[in-house]
């Protein structure tokens, strides 16, 4: 049986909702003109691989989102160390927003690009976590079936997670489908302690009108 649920957000995962407006508007202009140049599948991946590379040095990341830092030492950096590496298209888009001081939220605008990247392909991202890693077989007959249940394409993500015990959890936004038998004997569990507990007030209320003490 599959159910599904709201997904609970972690308390660390918290969205800035002004970094992901301004990340849409540089994330438009960026893939607008990537898509017009043909390359708007290469600068998706481009991008997510400098993020990688920021997150990879955490002092390169606070130098280019400094505010102290000024955007003619920026540029100098990024041309120094991304120069030979980066499509002059990004290279240029990342000037830019350093000219408006924004570079501190190139992660949101990487996410947001790939949102919108998806959207114009009609892909539709799919956490999938099993207690055993799927096999190309399974992962495929799954992909099929979730491109009917979706009407798109679906881009699974697989993770393992032995604790599931058995079963399946697939996350598609914000909604969780889980058929694990992990949860099932949890739900069991919990449906259990409720049902005692109602037994026990019903004794309790039934003594005490019968005049017990």
């Amino acid at each position: 049986m599959i159910d599904s649920s709201p997904a609970k957000k972690p308390r660390s995962a918290s969205i800035d909702v002004g970094a992901q407006k301004v990340g849409t508007i540089y994330a438009k202009a960026l893939l607008g003109a990537a898509e017009a140049q043909g390359k708007a599948d290469a600068i998706v991946e481009e991008l997510k691989g400098f993020v990688g590379v920021l997150e990879s040095f955490p002092k390169l990341n606070d130098v280019l989102g400094s505010a102290l830092v000024s955007h003619e030492e920026k540029g100098a950096l990024l041309d120094r160390v991304f120069g030979q590496r980066l499509s002059p298209l990004l290279l240029d888009s990342l000037k830019v927003i350093s000219r408006h001081g924004r570079l501190d939220i190139v992660p949101a605008i990487s996410l947001e690009v790939r949102k919108l990247y998806d959207e114009m392909r009609g892909n539709v991202r799919v956490q999938v976590s099993t207690a055993a890693p799927l096999g190309d077989a399974a992962e495929k007959k799954l992909a099929a079936s979730l491109k009917d249940l979706l009407k798109a394409q679906p881009l699974l993500e697989a993770a393992v997670e032995p604790e599931l015990i058995g079963g399946i959890v697939l996350r598609v936004g914000d909604t969780v489908y889980d058929g694990s038998v992990a949860r099932q004997l949890h739900q069991v569990r919990e449906q259990m302690i409720t049902r005692s507990v109602h037994e026990i007030q019903s004794r309790r209320d039934s003594f005490r009108h019968s005049g017990g003490n």
